[in-house]
């Protein structure tokens, strides 16, 4: 449940940065409607494109895993989201309640055990349409269908719990440090002496398999500094 938890307060701490700390009742700072159910279903979408499903192009290509993984980790950051949301406007508790239901819910058990190998890819796409399905309904958000079929794409994914905390929090204090060094006005150095910032970013946590995200942060810092003074 730590690790859900942990990602739960990251992304309310982005989304209060980037949208207001008023985003759960469904608009940014800027007056600007937020729809994460659409953000889910075009994402989703995204990701289908990591596989060679088109008959008429491509048609032998193999899967790009790390690509799909990547944007299974996109579809996670609206989720948490969206469950947020829904907790908040619904009166059905905070943060901590949430991550303590979702530790609740069967299919949560599933993705807690090392997971390294891939499901076919037609069962992977049926599975992100069934997503796209919960998400785009009009109806009433049957919250926990959504996150049982997100965690079965876990799995099915080649990953786990450990493998989506390290995404997740990698790519959410990566953004993160972004922000805060330059990206909005085009002035972040995103290559690092001949690499991105991203495989940096995944080196020091190769290396440091107990780094908290703040110490990651600082670490990013670190790079960086001495990036730009040399």
């Amino acid at each position: 449940m730590d690790k859900i938890l942990l990602m739960l307060q990251l992304q309310n701490q982005l989304n209060d940065a980037t949208n207001g700390e008023e985003w759960t009742k469904g608009v940014t700072k800027n007056g600007k409607t937020i729809n994460w159910r659409r953000c889910i279903y075009m994402e989703c979408a995204e990701m289908v494109d990591s596989f060679s499903w088109k008959h008429w192009k491509s048609i032998d290509a193999e899967p790009d895993w790390a690509n799909h993984q990547i944007e299974v980790v996109d579809v996670w950051h609206f989720i948490m989201s969206l469950a947020i949301e829904d907790y908040s406007q619904n009166l059905k508790g905070g943060i901590e309640d949430l991550a303590i239901n979702i530790a609740q819910l069967d299919s949560f058990s599933t993705i807690n055990v090392e997971k390294k190998s891939f499901a076919s890819q037609d069962k992977v796409i049926e599975k992100v349409e069934n997503i796209i399905r919960l998400s785009i309904s009009q109806g009433d958000l049957d919250l926990e269908a959504l996150l049982s079929d997100f965690f079965d794409l876990v799995i099915m994914s080649g990953l786990d719990l450990e493998t989506l905390y390290r995404l997740y929090v990698g790519k959410n204090i990566l953004n993160q440090f972004r922000q805060d060094n330059g990206y909005k006005d085009g002035s972040y150095i995103k290559v690092w002496n001949g690499e991105e910032d991203n495989v940096v970013m995944k080196r020091i946590w190769e290396a440091n398999g107990d780094i908290k995200p703040d110490m990651l942060y600082k670490e990013l810092v670190k790079a960086y500094t001495s990036l730009t003074k040399s």
